[in-house]
């Protein structure tokens, strides 16, 4: 009991050292230095993801054969036909760099358009909070951007077809989402998330280590976390 009532007296201290660091702090700072820590974010994730590589050279974003699509894949290769799964998985991977590229307008909108009880929001939210703002606000237009640039680049190679035609008999059978059923679907989707978790990495680093964020307004608004 006594253990409890120390955690809590802990949290209470620690929320009222946070609300006052940032009462230290005008709205007009406050929602500038969001702004900036989504545009830094943002042009990072953009400018690391949407180029030649950028998916398929990293390993944390590399997009991969949907499972258990990816058993296709090991069958492909234990028939000599390698070289066809590997055309299939770059094609994704720079697809997903293409469409990424095109991200910045939409990701600049969408800070734009942040409110400063949105900016309230992300500075005591969690340690991802900018994130999930750019995925509740962007996402569908990432998605909408994303696809035509996908289809243009799937739609050069003919295993694309098979692909679909594969992974629907799979989504019907309970295998594979709906959602991935789809190979322009699956890779807007998988290239969506690739720059979410860049952005999401981004801001970690921000948050943990503000005085190095290079800005005096990032040191001063995300240093009073």
């Amino acid at each position: 009991m006594k253990r409890l009532i120390f955690a809590l007296c802990v949290a209470l201290t620690a929320n009222l050292v946070l609300a006052a660091g940032l009462d230290a702090i005008s709205s007009g700072d406050a929602a500038s230095g969001v702004r900036e820590a989504l545009a830094k974010g943002a042009d990072y994730a953009v400018s690391s993801l949407g180029q030649q590589n950028g998916f398929l050279g990293n390993k944390k974003v590399k997009i991969p054969l949907p499972s258990p699509l990816d058993k296709a894949e090991s069958a492909l290769r234990m028939f000599g036909m390698g070289k066809q799964a590997d055309q299939l998985v770059e094609t994704m991977n720079h697809a997903a760099e293409n469409a990424v590229a095109e991200a910045r307008p939409i990701l600049s909108d969408s800070i734009r358009k942040m409110t400063v009880q949105d900016a309230k929001g992300i500075l005591t939210g969690g340690d991802d909070s900018v994130t999930q703002y750019f995925r509740r606000s962007s996402s569908e237009q990432l998605i909408a951007r994303f696809m035509p640039i996908v289809k243009a680049s799937t739609a050069k190679l003919k295993l694309a077809d098979q692909y679909n035609k594969f992974a629907g008999k799979a989504a019907s059978a309970g295998l594979v989402d709906q959602k991935d059923a789809d190979i322009d679907s699956y890779v807007a989707n998988k290239a969506m998330d690739g720059l979410f978790l860049i952005i999401a990495e981004e801001e970690k680093k921000l948050r943990s280590n503000p005085l190095g964020a290079g800005s005096d307004l990032l040191k001063k608004v995300f240093g009073a976390l």
